[in-house]
């Protein structure tokens, strides 16, 4: 197998060839000396070379077998260097992401086809990585550096904004892929935060708030956050109007420390709720 094969469209492969964008991405990631570094989906290995020279350990992520089976190849005599020949969306990050005393810089020009489902995959491993270098689609890292109440600001803006400080390191052109894609690239610098940077109570009730926020854009935020699993159990105007949060408003109008004060209330109310139910339940089996 040649790693200048045709790239396959069914796996949204565009290239990286530009050397000198190339060079900018190795020095924006960081790496320190003897790190863990992860890259996801090293294509024909146009960031690998350097981040294997670099780093301690190298862990790299490739959907395409022929170009995992040729990493293998390239990288033979690398001890430090594993291939895993797999989908990103399916693996165990968690698992292959083990706790280092160094932890672990991401690396990745993410396929725009999936990009924001590995997002929300490396999000739920966030304690385990230093840093995140990312090259994605301009319109995808728009929205996840967008202020509120604009069109881009919106779920990926919010949840990954609770873990990471994110920050736009530079615009990749499409003359730097071959293929060209026909839309500009850009690269992202994401930090993790030791603490979140608000206070949300449960995690996954704070996910349900935002995402049901957003999931109907036109619609006011009372409205949206009646299709919730939530509000089976919670009163929407009750909730509103604890938190002083106009119901007219829409979602992409609250900051996240609004959506953090919403999150809470819920987490404590629902808490209320079931503790009420299992006490009732345990009377009624003790009876």
């Amino acid at each position: 197998m040649s790693a200048t094969r045709r790239p396959l469209k069914s796996l949204g492969q565009n290239f990286l060839v530009d050397g000198n964008i190339i060079n900018r991405i190795i020095q924006t990631a960081d790496i320190k000396t003897g790190q863990a570094v992860l890259e996801i989906g090293p294509g024909r290995g146009a960031l690998t070379t350097h981040l294997a020279e670099r780093s301690g350990r190298l862990l790299l992520i490739e959907f395409d077998h022929a170009l995992a089976a040729w990493h293998r190849v390239q990288y033979q005599q690398k001890p430090h260097v594993t291939v895993i020949d797999a989908d990103v969306l399916k693996v165990d990050l968690e698992a292959l992401l083990p706790e280092t005393p160094q932890k672990w810089n991401v690396v990745a020009n993410l396929p725009y086809n999936i990009s924001t489902e590995v997002l929300f995959r490396l999000y739920h491993v966030h304690e385990r990585l230093a840093r995140m270098t990312l090259m994605l689609q301009k319109e995808v890292g728009d929205r996840l550096v967008a202020p509120p109440d604009c069109s881009a600001y919106g779920v990926t803006t919010v949840l990954l904004g609770l873990w990471f400080d994110i920050s736009r390191a530079f615009v990749v052109h499409p003359d730097s892929f071959h293929p060209s894609p026909k839309i500009d690239s850009v690269i992202l610098n994401f930090i993790p935060r030791t603490e979140a940077r608000a206070e949300v109570g449960d995690e996954e009730v704070f996910r349900a708030v935002v995402k049901s926020s957003f999931s109907m854009r036109r619609k006011t935020l009372y409205n949206c956050l009646k299709s919730a699993e939530f509000a089976k159990e919670i009163d929407c105007s009750e909730l509103l109007e604890a938190c002083s949060i106009e119901g007219r408003r829409r979602g992409e109008t609250l900051s996240l420390e609004e959506f953090s004060v919403l999150s809470r209330w819920v987490t404590e109310k629902l808490r209320v709720i079931h503790r009420k139910a299992n006490t009732a339940e345990e009377y009624c089996h003790d009876t």
